[in-house]
């Protein structure tokens, strides 16, 4: 996507949640030069040292001092701070304090948390008009959503460490509320903002490809039934959901085929073919690129410890 840049693949700690968190810590001088260096090249729009990855991103500063580069803007952030940038979103970070710099670096992958009861809401942070990073300002404007979301960020932090009984239920509702806050608070309407009733049209087909899965699934078929011509419906689908139909089906198929993996019995190439993926080498192919591992290295991922260990800087 970004040749000039370098991908990162997360690898998480539960496969389930989709999520990866860890605290950074630092102690050395900021580096003027350095900083220097990355001001100049954001301003000539080169990103030779950047990164990006398919989860979105969170920052928040325990302590110290970094300037945060998007493409479009830059965050100076201190104590207390949060940050985000958007799914697949170059960017990078630098110290600006001397001393130490502590803080959190939070991935997810949002996707994991689109089903039928939150479809809707999920829909306004699809990124098909301005990535994340664009809702900063909230942060900015908002202490109280700040001072909270950094509590949520520390929480999630905190449950992902100890792993209690139910961190799964205390950990998702966490990055909901975080949600929420940016949903409730979007003054500028930089989300993806529909017409509701855009979504409610679509809502019938969103349903007939839940309950059908396991089927061949066509546009045709869909568009048919809803009364629309084919091109009329991929665009009002891209529009409703955030998803083409073709991404939106193969999504809903792995996220099938995850639940089935880790609760049943059943063997890889039966699980493939009922969630309507007859084809097990494109099955395979959509898994990892969905999910950065094999079914297999899926399934035996929620069973092993999850080492904790200090990483880079995001």
């Amino acid at each position: 996507m970004y040749p000039d840049m370098r991908y990162e693949q997360v690898v998480y700690q539960d496969p389930f949640l989709a999520i990866r968190i860890w605290q950074i810590d630092t102690a050395f001088d900021s580096g003027g030069d350095v900083q220097t260096r990355i001001e100049q090249d954001w301003q000539s729009q080169r990103f030779s040292l950047w990164h990006y990855h398919k989860e979105v991103e969170f920052l928040h500063i325990l302590h110290g001092g970094m300037t945060a580069f998007c493409k479009q803007d830059r965050f100076v952030l201190g104590e207390g701070d949060v940050a985000v940038f958007g799914s697949s979103e170059p960017h990078t970070t630098i110290q600006t304090t001397d001393g130490q710099l502590s803080y959190i670096v939070f991935q997810i992958d949002l996707r994991k948390y689109w089903d039928e009861s939150t479809l809707k809401s999920m829909q306004h942070f699809s990124e098909v008009i301005r990535p994340l990073s664009s809702l900063n300002y909230v942060y900015a404007e908002h202490p109280d959503v700040r001072e909270r979301t950094g509590a949520l960020i520390r929480d999630i932090y905190r449950e992902m460490n100890e792993k209690r009984s139910g961190y799964e239920l205390a950990v998702s509702s966490r990055i909901k509320e975080m949600l929420l806050l940016l949903l409730r608070h979007d003054t500028n309407k930089h989300l993806n903002y529909l017409d509701n009733g855009l979504f409610e049209r679509l809502q019938p087909a969103v349903d007939y490809i839940e309950s059908h899965l396991g089927e061949k699934l066509s546009v045709s078929e869909l568009s048919a039934r809803l009364n629309m011509s084919y091109t009329h419906f991929i665009k009002l689908f891209k529009k409703a959901v955030g998803m083409s139909f073709s991404d939106f089906v193969l999504y809903k198929r792995i996220k099938k085929a995850e639940q089935l993996l880790l609760t049943g019995n059943a063997s890889i190439a039966e699980v493939a073919e009922s969630v309507g993926m007859t084809n097990l080498g494109h099955f395979y192919d959509v898994f990892r690129r969905l999910n950065g591992c094999s079914p297999k290295q899926f399934k035996d991922r929620l069973r092993e410890p999850y080492p904790v260990t200090a990483g880079n800087g995001s």
